[in-house]
């Protein structure tokens, strides 16, 4: 086996991590205080060809793979994640049109996001509806040759700042299994009823913009369906066969961010006239905070290589989704400990991760979700 990157991907690397190392720092306490996204950040990651990097040349990207559009992730998060979330999710949602969409669909909606014309993002969570996906209401009724949508979605990323989403309706009340009810339906956001409302006071990934949408008899073309009706549901769990792989990226990359200040900080700090970095406790934690995180990396770009290679290991992708994020949250909680009093202080960076990791617990899949998923997948159901 040979577990090493290609030299493309050693390049990537390289080049992400200048591009974050250069132009995150002087942004990140501004945006994370202000809560906004720089969009002129994203507007150069874009043309310096860090977005989207898995879009087929065909609709405008440079046509590589999932494994390394995780790459850039965890260069990006390592920096700032809140800043690498915004920039990043702006393509959240294509994969459905790339995976389901016609040939029409792909050349119209998708080449905008690279260059920096566009944003998009994917419309599933509701108030009542989060880890129950098939137990959303927001429905679309098609009136001749238009669907007419109504309905709330929650915790919406790129909301208010998206020029279209990709929304899970209601489409066919009447079907015999509850999952064939659903279907994906493009809505650009400027269309008369459309109402997104900034989610403010996050915890974290304040850089990063979230919002409630509100769809008040919201008319779209029956063309802006994806794929065929009824199978919505499906569709998204496809969907999330490859989004779940970028959050186990940005996790491992939180995570080096976190343990690579803790570092800087016990090699300078000094206690009982020695640096905290030689006591063994503090060896002990760091050196169990390099273990998983090497762990999660494995782990996940193993996942992401088989995805590229046309295998899809959803159990793997549970397996990883669940560990990195736990990482992330132990990796982070540890760096602060070891920052003492001065991992409470806003003007180090060690309080921001802190505050950013536990999401990824939580978005894309729960970690009890993923640990259902992964039983099933070895037990089957009971």
């Amino acid at each position: 086996m040979n577990f090493d990157l290609t030299d493309e991907q050693k390049d990537i690397i390289k080049a992400t991590r200048e591009f974050a190392e250069k132009e995150f720092p002087s942004l990140s306490q501004e945006c994370d205080r202000e809560e906004k996204s720089p969009k002129q950040l994203w507007e150069k990651a874009c043309k310096l060809g860090f977005v989207g990097v898995f879009i087929p040349e065909a609709y405008g990207g440079p046509g590589l793979g999932y494994l390394e559009h995780c790459l850039i992730n965890e260069e990006f998060w390592r920096v700032d994640p809140g800043i690498a979330h915004f920039i990043l999710a702006g393509t959240f949602g294509s994969e459905i049109i790339l995976l389901f969409g016609t040939e029409e669909q792909k050349k119209k909606w998708v080449p905008p996001l690279v260059q920096a014309k566009a944003i998009t993002g994917a419309a599933i969570t509701e108030p009542d509806a989060g880890s129950d996906v098939s137990s959303i209401r927001t429905t679309a009724v098609l009136d001749r040759n238009e669907y007419i949508i109504n309905g709330t979605k929650t915790f919406i990323t790129g909301g208010t700042l998206a020029n279209y989403l990709l929304v899970l309706c209601v489409t066919e009340p009447h079907a015999k299994s509850r999952h064939d009810r659903f279907s994906v339906i493009i809505v650009e956001t400027d269309r008369k009823g459309f109402e997104a409302t900034k989610l403010k006071n996050k915890l974290g990934l304040r850089a990063s913009d979230t919002a409630e949408i509100s769809f008040g008899d919201v008319r779209v073309p029956k063309e802006n369906l994806v794929g065929k009706a009824g199978k919505g549901f499906q569709q998204f769990m496809v969907f999330f066969d490859h989004t779940r792989l970028h959050v186990c990226a940005e996790a491992v990359g939180l995570a080096q961010g976190a343990m690579e200040q803790a570092i800087k900080h016990v090699r300078k700090r000094e206690q009982f006239g020695k640096p905290l970095a030689s006591f063994q406790v503090t060896q002990f934690k760091i050196a169990e905070m390099a273990t998983r995180i090497e762990a999660g990396r494995n782990l996940y770009q193993k996942a992401a290589w088989l995805l590229d290679q046309g295998r899809v290991e959803t159990h793997l992708i549970s397996m990883a989704k669940w560990y990195t994020g736990e990482t992330a949250v132990k990796v982070a909680e540890e760096a602060l400990q070891l920052h003492g009093g001065y991992g409470f202080i806003g003007d180090y960076h060690i309080e921001r991760f802190y505050r950013d990791c536990k999401i990824v617990e939580i978005y894309e899949g729960t970690k009890e979700v993923e640990k259902t998923i992964i039983a099933r997948e070895l037990l089957g159901k009971y």
